[in-house]
């Protein structure tokens, strides 16, 4: 049946990345935004430490950054259909875990096991499978997975928050349990596919046989090994390394600051609000932009924009700078998230994707989890946050001369070894 679907006039590659954006939406809600929601309320009950119980989180974005270069290997030999699916049971099961949790070793214990399907569940797989399935319209189906995927925190924060206070929060992460179970599991089990190839299709939707035909005037594919050795890489993962540092300090102190410097605590919330809310039109502007700006030009302009509106945020004075600022960075933060897969898949191709955007998803994770303790360090010695400010518009520049180093790919094709 699959096969007659796939030589219609519908690409089987769009189902997939429907399915995508459905279950990207529900994990990242449930995995990553659930948590904030029900910490004070975890906190009131079991008496832990905001400190150990957020490091129960920062350990999960280190185990999903160690498991990543993993999980790439596997994506590229097997392909997503059982890891996504085992990936999402256990993520199941220990989601349920964690709704019965009473003791902080067990809650750290699920929360590393929460991190490694993290690596098997959010972008990172997601952008690997497609970029297995899409060339010339790769940037249009990464918009739609991360733009629909965008909603996550605006619906399952209200729902979270919602079921916390009616049933408690035990029951509510018992909910969200069922939730991710159910809208996950059957979709990567029954729709999920290793390839075109597998349909007799190659990527785009064109008949497999054109696959060499095409051939030629495509990019090559890089090995692994030889991409490690390569410049571009390492300046690649240095500029989105440094940008993840940066963006996820301005985000975790967004609020404080602007309650510092003397705005409402209603106001500073839609502040942040609008950041999320920016990146949706940033991911549409994304895929007319880069049909007309090199992607490493591009990718630089959008880390160099949010530096300029964390500047935009501390020297135009008034809710008009404010909300300003936080507009472009939300629209650029949004806009970059499509840049990184848009330049790996250009300069390494196809074959060896995974496994080279898991060594790049691996320093992000550390990033990921240095930025709240790293940045609450800096206000802790300088006493304001004026300094931490600049030292992050100092790394968003930093970021775009490495992003900028980055060379043209080349468009021969290069035998994958």
């Amino acid at each position: 049946m699959l096969a007659r679907f796939a030589h219609g006039r519908l690409y089987y590659g769009w189902v997939i990345v429907a399915t995508l954006a459905i279950t990207e939406t529900i994990s990242w809600g449930i995995l990553y935004y659930t948590f904030a929601v029900v910490l004070p309320a975890m906190e009131h009950e079991l008496h832990w430490s905001r400190v150990a119980m957020t490091g129960a989180f920062s350990a999960a974005l280190l185990a999903s950054g160690i498991a990543a270069p993993l999980v790439g290997r596997w994506l590229d030999r097997r392909g997503p259909r059982l890891l996504m699916t085992v990936g999402a049971c256990v993520a199941t099961g220990l989601v349920l875990a964690w709704s019965q949790t009473s003791q902080l070793p067990a809650f750290y214990l699920i929360w590393i096991g929460i991190g490694i399907t993290m690596a098997m569940l959010l972008y990172e797989p997601a952008f690997v499978v497609v970029n297995t399935w899409f060339v010339r319209q790769r940037s249009r189906a990464l918009s739609i997975v991360t733009f629909v995927a965008a909603f996550a925190s605006t619906i399952f924060i209200p729902l979270a928050t919602e079921l916390s206070e009616r049933f408690g929060w035990r029951a509510a992460i018992l909910v969200l349990a069922i939730i991710l179970g159910v809208g996950t599991i059957p979709l990567h089990l029954l729709v999920l596919r290793r390839r075109p190839a597998d349909l007799g299709l190659s990527v785009d939707g064109e008949p497999y046989l054109a696959d060499v035909e095409l051939q030629p005037r495509r990019r090559r594919d890089v090995s692994v090994r030889a991409a490690l050795r390569d410049r571009t890489f390492w300046w690649l993962t240095t500029g989105f390394t440094l940008t993840t540092l940066a963006a996820i300090a301005i985000t975790i102190h967004l609020i404080p600051y602007l309650l510092d410097h003397g705005y409402d605590a209603r106001f500073a919330a839609l502040a942040a609000s609008i950041i999320g809310a920016m990146k949706f039109p940033g991911r549409l502007a994304f895929a007319p932009l880069e049909r007309r700006i090199p992607h490493p030009y591009l990718a630089a302009v959008l880390v160099l924009l949010q530096g300029v509106a964390v500047l935009i945020l501390m020297m135009v004075p008034g809710t008009s700078g404010v909300l300003c600022g936080v507009a472009l960075f939300g629209a650029a933060s949004g806009a970059g998230t499509l840049a990184r897969p848009a330049l790996l898949a250009e300069h390494y191709g196809q074959t060896h994707y995974g496994r080279i955007n898991g060594v790049i998803a691996f320093f992000l994770a550390g990033a990921q989890a240095l930025a709240p303790v790293g940045s609450g360090a800096l206000y802790m010695v300088f006493g304001r946050y004026e300094p931490v400010l600049w030292i992050v518009i100092l790394i968003f520049a930093l970021a775009f001369g490495a992003v900028l180093r980055t060379e043209q790919p080349r468009l021969t094709v290069l035998a994958a070894s």
